[in-house]
């Protein structure tokens, strides 16, 4: 009985605050018709600041209807582990919510395969689900699979990456431009006024938006606002295995001697720091994306100096529980959530996770 009159007390509340009926508060928790768009909204901001939770396990066990949401994301792989941390936040976030009738089936791509992703999303589009949760790798693909969710009124979340002008329920990741920036800032600390920096952009798929090279155009922003006159030079490795950076980066180096930082623009930090460690070039500085393993084991090592990360694994969670929000509680999402920009060094890596 405690437990009702609780339940009571909020509607009541947020009826007095809204300065409408208890009946009209009822109607929207309940997403039933016959309240003005104008009003429902002003309802549900109020339920939304209270943090009202209505009795919803009951509800919607009643209603025994399933939500079934699909994540389509990178599989891990040989060359980066980025992706299990994205993968255990929707795993969390699935067993949180899951007493709701809250299914997530989970669909891998492969990063470096347009292919991949396209037979996934087409898998996806045949089953009826309520939502996606989506890390857009591939541009054209990605708008072209968010195109068909949008004909079947299937809300999408987008994380580590939005896709400019693609409208979504709600972008969840790192400012991309000023993830960079901070890239460039923090290379001012490590080098000399004459010394050149190289950018460079590690992947298979590069179009004119791809999200690294937003990042690139932030870290050339912070030296254009700052009246830095440092060469910077950019080089771009389509192939991603460990021969192919080595071969660039010979090229490279050898045609330009007085390189004094390298910023790679991802996780794919380590090939080059791999590099570094073989070759013993001590006296470049390295400043690269994620906390990963195999980017631990260089940044203490004193190879990388800096890693940049946004808590991937944060941005899955979120990302899976405002598709809950949307379609389960029916309170409004906020379209941008961006991750704190962490800078991890060799004497603060010990207390960070993703």
């Amino acid at each position: 009985m405690a437990k009702k009159s609780t339940q009571l007390s909020g509607v009541k509340e947020i009826a007095r605050r809204a300065k409408v009926s208890i009946g009209t508060v009822d109607r929207v928790i309940h997403d039933r018709a016959g309240v003005s768009p104008k009003t429902k909204e002003k309802v549900k901001k109020i339920i939304a600041e209270m943090n009202y939770k209505p009795n919803l396990l009951g509800r919607i066990l009643a209603s025994k209807k399933t939500f079934r949401f699909a994540s389509l994301i990178p599989k891990v792989s040989p060359e980066t582990s980025f992706w299990e941390a994205p993968l255990k936040g929707i795993e969390a976030a699935e067993a949180e919510i899951r007493q709701y009738n809250v299914e997530v089936k989970k669909y891998f791509y492969d990063q470096n395969d347009k292919g991949s992703f396209v037979t996934q999303y087409r898998k996806i589009l045949k089953e009826e689900v309520d939502g996606v949760l989506l890390a857009p790798s591939f541009i054209d693909e990605s708008v072209a699979f968010t195109n068909q969710c949008k004909k079947l009124k299937i809300p999408y979340v987008f994380i580590d990456s939005d896709i400019p002008d693609q409208p979504s329920l709600a972008y969840i990741g790192s400012d991309l431009f000023h993830s960079g920036y901070l890239g460039a800032d923090l290379s001012r600390h490590l080098i000399g006024k004459k010394d050149k920096i190289l950018i460079i952009n590690i992947s298979k798929e590069l179009d004119n938006h791809h999200h690294l090279l937003r990042k690139e155009e932030g870290f050339r922003a912070y030296f254009k606002n700052n009246g830095y006159t440092n060469l910077l030079m950019t080089i771009e490795i389509r192939k991603t295995d460990h021969n192919a950076i080595k071969k660039a980066l010979e090229k490279v180096l050898a045609e330009n001697n007085d390189i004094g930082l390298i910023f790679v623009t991802n996780s794919k930090v380590s090939g080059v720091a791999s590099y570094l460690k073989e070759t013993k070039k001590t006296n470049i500085r390295l400043i690269g994306y994620d906390f990963l393993k195999e980017n631990i084991d260089f940044l203490n090592e004193n190879i990388i100096d800096f890693m940049i990360c946004h808590k991937p694994g944060e941005q899955a969670y979120r990302g899976i529980m405002a598709l809950y929000k949307h379609l389960v509680l029916k309170l409004p999402v906020e379209e941008n959530t961006f991750m704190p920009i962490d800078i991890i060094m060799k004497t603060n890596y010990a207390f960070y996770n993703n």
